[in-house]
């Protein structure tokens, strides 16, 4: 069944329309891109099968073409207007970070760094260069690891911070395992960059980790 062979009422583009997006629940939402499921699943299972398997909405906005592989019945076609719809939201939300104070909207940022970092299997650090008036000028992956350790060189850290001549830094990583409680490596890292960078007059606002559905500051925490 597709989305068209449903009582106009409950299509989920009329009721788009009549009542707004808010009307509309996730798996309804992700019906109306993909419109039509495949023999013995209609839209609605196959949409709520995407969400489950690759961990909600979340998990959507990280994924990529090949995260979509998993998911039998999504054709090329589908799977590249889903990547390309989640792309414009990332390139959104970095567009909005850009055009502002960063942290303006602490939330904004941790966000972000969810749509990045939280769903990669691997551990990601990254680091978010920003201006003299916290506005990003661009984030880069600079390290990857196994699930339970990465190598981090400050060096290389400092080499990009002053490629992109920038003020001040977020640094962040994800934890694949899904706790997001600091390890006693993970503050030694922060001091030690914190310390790197200083001598370059760039300051270290914060050191944000994430996991699937969540993310700490460490900042927040006092541990900066």
């Amino acid at each position: 069944m597709g989305v068209k062979d449903l009582p106009v009422d409950v299509r989920p583009r009329e009721k788009l329309l009549a009542r707004g997006p808010m009307a509309l629940s996730d798996i309804e939402l992700l019906a109306l891109l993909l419109r039509t499921g495949m023999a013995g699943k209609d839209v609605f299972a196959l949409s709520a099968e995407l969400l489950e398997r690759l961990g909600g909405l979340a998990g959507l906005l990280a994924a990529q073409a090949d995260d979509l592989n998993i998911i039998k019945g999504l054709g090329p076609a589908k799977r590249a207007e889903l990547v390309a719809v989640m792309e414009l939201a990332r390139r959104a939300m970095t567009e909005r970070l850009r055009e502002r104070e960063a942290f303006a909207s602490p939330a904004a940022v941790k966000q972000h760094l969810q749509m990045h970092l939280a769903h990669k299997p691997h551990e990601v650090f990254a680091v978010m260069f920003l201006d003299s008036q916290n506005r990003l000028l661009a984030m880069e992956e600079l390290f990857r690891g196994t699930l339970s350790q990465t190598s981090v060189y400050p060096r290389e850290v400092v080499l990009r911070a002053l490629h992109h001549h920038c003020a001040a830094v977020v640094l962040a990583h994800n934890h694949p395992s899904g706790s997001v409680q600091p390890s006693r490596a993970d503050e030694a890292l922060t001091q030690n960059l914190k310390a790197s960078l200083a001598l370059v007059d760039v300051r270290v606002l914060d050191h944000i980790i994430v996991g699937p559905g969540q993310s700490l500051s460490m900042a927040e925490q006092g541990l900066l």
